[in-house]
């Protein structure tokens, strides 16, 4: 089967189109056209044209997870999710996370710290922070380093408390309710009673 002409596709940047006699089309990249010194003229064999398929197909699921992990920052886990969910094997989708985690492209530790900052600005606690990050599906293993980039408990207590009161008094009922909506936010009550009592209320456990 020959190939009668090549040409970059005008709608995906990264396809390339290869017209073959009889009309055929393939749909590859630009790492199969050097791979396989593609050029027109040239005669494939059955097998041959199999091979660019496949290699495309993996070519595809490859600049489609970069293009993923590059809109937003994903841990391996939510980039495997998403590429099962656009159809791609199991197996694949695995070798592809991982090929992008080698590039650096994927970095669960970079990530872990990413969602504790983040959560820690918004005022929230330990215990909440440990739910995002099982939930983002990053190793256990990555939570200690992560997890020392949180501010002292106290100081987030105090604020979100000052926030509510607005210079109000706090008497046990608001207290009550203010530290239920702490333990919330994933703070221990451990940390929120001795802030509660420095601001002038003694709440029994």
């Amino acid at each position: 089967m020959k190939i009668t002409k090549i040409e970059k596709s005008k709608h995906k940047q990264e396809r390339v189109l290869v017209f073959l006699e009889g009309g055929d089309l393939l749909r590859i990249t630009g790492h199969e056209l050097l791979q396989f010194g593609l050029y027109p003229g040239m005669d494939l064999s059955d097998e041959l044209v199999v091979q660019l398929a496949e290699s495309a197909g993996h070519s595809e699921v490859r600049a489609r997870a970069a293009q993923m992990a590059s809109s937003r920052m994903l841990s391996k886990k939510e980039l495997t999710e998403r590429l099962l969910k656009k159809g791609v094997a199991q197996d694949e989708a695995s070798d592809t996370a991982d090929w992008l985690e080698e590039l650096g492209a994927v970095d669960d530790a970079a990530y872990a710290g990413v969602v504790v900052r983040h959560y820690a600005g918004m005022g929230y606690g330990a215990g909440r922070v440990r739910q995002e990050l099982f939930r983002r599906g990053i190793s256990r293993e990555l939570w200690e380093d992560a997890m020392e980039q949180l501010p002292p408990p106290e100081e987030a207590i105090e604020q979100f408390l000052r926030s509510k009161l607005k210079g109000k008094s706090l008497d046990r009922q608001t207290g009550k309710k203010l530290s239920d909506a702490l333990l919330r936010r994933g703070f221990g009550w451990s940390d929120i009673r001795p802030v509660l009592n420095r601001m002038g209320e003694e709440i029994d456990e």
